[in-house]
């Protein structure tokens, strides 16, 4: 399985602290709350309100990875001047002079490689790192025209961002490793920043290397794949690398989950299996794009969700065992009873005129069915996890919902509620392969009584496949009120004088009564046996 983490869904708290020379760490939102947050602490939120009249702006892309503004500077004449801010080694190709002091001399490759390890430095100290620049428009240079504006700018100095993580967020990720889900992160910052980042999540062991949107487009399809199958963060990527990426995880057999909050994600949610998209941050293009949308834009919820999930499906499973085997059960009482009659001396002639009668009555079954298991299979739709949830492999997406070895259990416990009822009755009935010295309706109260408190042990084995019905015993309030309501009134039919007629039973003695739970119980000591060797040799 994979799992993309792509967007700010990580951030904490803002703040911000001022570092040496030019460099600033800004702890939060990125980009435009960067400079809000530092301005503040500057104290020249109210200069440059006066001092800038907005004109127009050419936006932020993917493509660019830089984005500018035109404003008119009423301290200097009005000029109209351009701001600039985007990744340092895209704007850093824009400029020709830097800024030192007032002065703006020219900018030579010593000063190019500095400003450039300046950067390594914040990257290396998992910042994320954006320039600034500016640029007076010349005299009669057309403002409109803005394929030509971006040039010849004058480098400001750089700033760094840095979006603390949760503090849930480290330990979410290695339960996600935990239950076999691989986290990738896709990123458009540097590299450095992505992977320092990354290692210090436990995304990545140290050591691990990040691919970045260039070299992802000069590799083949081939090693493209195989890439993908080994690095786990993406950084400076395109939105069409994205999308690429889940592509390749998908085609190789995974079921991707893509987390995303911005217009460029959209394409990728879209794509992935599981699209989810921020709830706080996210725009609505992403949201209208998306299968899921993460209220707390919290990744820790979404691994939260997968132990849910997991213990949802458990739940359906446990539902089905139960039925199934129990139904099994039924349905075998009552076709061997028949085709077995003349054995356990159900077609004894002295009381039923030498007519096959049937081991159970209708309504005996409709109470088994509609009163009985009823509560029981909906206590097991709550019933809490039995197994650590998250210590288990993905399931495989063919896989079935009800494989051969839930069939084979079935079948087994079927068999083992149908013997053990016929067999009860065999003892109670005046000829047979156990002689007995009680009528039909004696017998058929027994194995019925079995039949039912066998239903009761069976709702205990069906909580796990392989896992002891005695391990987490109490855990689950509801499935002991349940069961406790089906044998109080198992015993109301019984022993309540209307009900025997309604049902056709009698009233049991109390060795009786004794002799039919033990019977029962033969299914949980089957089941116990079963998954002994399961665990011992399974």
């Amino acid at each position: 399985m994979g799992l993309i983490y792509s967007g700010g869904s990580l951030a904490g708290n803002s703040e911000l602290r001022q570092g040496e020379g030019e460099a600033w760490e800004i702890h939060g939102d990125p980009t435009e709350a960067a400079f809000l947050v530092a301005e503040r602490k500057l104290g020249v939120t109210e200069r440059r309100e006066k001092r800038f009249t907005r004109l127009s702006e050419m936006p932020f892309t993917s493509e660019r990875k830089m984005m500018s503004v035109l404003s008119q500077d009423h301290e200097h004449g009005d000029e109209t001047v351009l701001i600039a801010k985007g990744a340092p080694d895209v704007l850093l190709g824009c400029c020709s002079r830097v800024r030192v002091g007032m002065a703006t001399p020219a900018l030579d490759e010593a000063q190019r490689a500095r400003i450039l390890a300046e950067v390594a430095q914040l990257t290396d100290s998992a910042l994320r790192t954006l320039a600034v620049a500016y640029r007076p428009l010349g005299v009669g240079e057309d403002a409109k025209n803005t394929e030509t504006l971006e040039r010849d700018l004058i480098f400001v100095g750089t700033v760094g961002i840095i979006d603390p993580p949760r503090a849930e967020v480290s330990l979410a990720i290695e339960e996600a490793h935990r239950a076999g889900i691989r986290v990738i992160m896709i990123t458009g910052d540097h590299p450095q920043t992505a992977l320092r980042i990354a290692t210090d999540l436990g995304i990545v062991a140290a050591g691990a290397q990040a691919l970045s949107g260039a070299q992802l487009d000069a590799l083949s399809d081939a090693d493209f794949k195989a890439a993908v199958q080994q690095t786990s963060v993406y950084a400076r990527v395109m939105p069409a690398h994205k999308l690429r990426i889940v592509d390749a995880l998908q085609a190789d057999g995974n079921i991707v989950a893509m987390t995303g909050d911005g217009v460029n994600d959209a394409p990728a949610l879209k794509s992935a299996d599981i699209g989810i998209a921020m709830g706080v941050t996210g725009t609505e293009v992403t949201k209208e794009a998306a299968k899921m949308v993460l209220a707390d834009d919290n990744f820790a919820t979404i691994v939260q969700a997968v132990r849910e999930g997991r213990g949802i499906l458990d739940n359906i499973r446990k539902f089905l065992r139960y039925l199934l085997s129990s139904n099994t059960g039924e349905v075998l009482t009552v076709f061997f009873g028949v085709v077995l009659a003349g054995v356990i001396g159900l077609n004894d002639g002295s009381t039923v005129g030498g007519v096959v009668v049937l081991p159970l009555l209708a309504t005996q079954i409709l109470w088994i069915n509609l009163i009985t298991d009823s509560w029981l299979a909906l206590a097991m739709g709550v019933d809490p996890a039995t197994d650590d949830v998250m210590a288990r492999k993905p399931r495989h997406m063919n896989e079935r919902l009800i494989d051969g070895r839930m069939w084979s259990g079935v079948f087994q416990i079927g068999v083992v509620v149908a013997v053990v009822t016929l067999l009860t009755m065999d003892m109670f009935l005046p000829s047979g392969l156990i002689e007995g010295s009680h009528d039909l309706a004696t017998a058929r109260t027994a194995g019925f009584t079995v039949l039912v408190l066998a239903h009761l042990f069976n709702a205990f084995n069906a909580r796990s496949e392989t896992a002891s019905a005695f391990a987490n015993f109490f855990s689950n309030r509801w499935l002991l009120a349940a069961l406790i309501l089906s044998l109080l009134l198992q015993v109301a039919v019984v022993h309540i004088g209307f009900l025997n007629l309604a049902f056709g039973t009698v009233p049991l003695s109390l060795d009786q009564w004794l002799l039919c739970a033990a019977m029962a119980s033969g299914v949980l000591w089957y089941s116990e046996l079963r998954k002994w060797v399961s665990r011992t040799w399974g």
